[in-house]
């Protein structure tokens, strides 16, 4: 019998972050909420969640050093899953209300708010999986939840071979933003998969199975 995978969820003051480990054990994974350095750096998976404002979630992040463990797990390919804007900071910038906040800057590009007639965008929602989703398995005609008001827009960054070619899915609300991202060791979701009810925990459980 296979031991569970040892998953990290990051624990730098941003909230919903129970909610969150109770879905990563129902998918099947031994979880501990910390900010430990040495345990996040040593654990099969990093989970690196968020809600609020983005310049916020960076505070709060660089507080922990939680910066420096998502670039050192991903230097040495170690898998970070990011959740909400827990995705949003591993772009570049930033722009919330006039401010622009530099993010981990993982991926190029800006964070910017949706040019939808209704905010923040909240409720069930379709998405289009990317060609080769490792993430949406099985789960690609699902629904998931979504609580935000911004999102990335665009993806600019080119992958040359040898690398894989990243997987995009997107999803729409007044325009087309990026729904979740798989990137090599770093994937990351918009929505909440913690609640979106059995979608959400499979999703989490296929993330859990690429961490072998």
């Amino acid at each position: 019998m296979t031991r569970p995978k040892r998953v990290v969820l990051l624990d730098y003051g941003s909230g919903n972050v129970h909610s969150a480990a109770k879905a990563l054990e129902r998918a099947g994974a031994e979880v501990e909420l910390t900010a430990d350095r040495t345990a996040a750096l040593e654990a099969d998976g990093l989970v690196v969640p968020g809600v609020g404002a983005f310049a916020a979630v960076m505070q709060q992040l660089r507080a922990v050093r939680g910066d420096e463990v998502v670039d050192r797990r991903l230097a040495g390919g170690r898998p970070v899953l990011g959740i909400c804007v827990g995705m949003q900071v591993m772009f570049e910038h930033g722009v919330e209300r006039g401010v622009d906040t530099e993010g981990l800057g993982e991926w190029p590009g800006s964070v910017t708010e949706l040019p939808a007639e209704v905010l923040p965008h909240m409720g069930w929602n379709t998405v289009d999986a990317g060609e080769g989703s490792v993430l949406f398995d099985g789960i690609e005609d699902e629904r998931f939840y979504f609580v935000h008001s911004f999102a990335a827009q665009s993806w600019s960054l080119d992958v040359m071979p040898p690398f894989p070619r990243p997987s995009l899915t997107w999803a729409d609300h007044g325009g087309r933003f990026l729904a979740a991202v798989e990137n090599g060791p770093l994937s990351a979701t918009q929505f909440h998969p913690e609640k979106s009810a059995e979608a959400g925990i499979k999703l989490l459980a296929n993330w859990l199975r690429s961490l072998d």
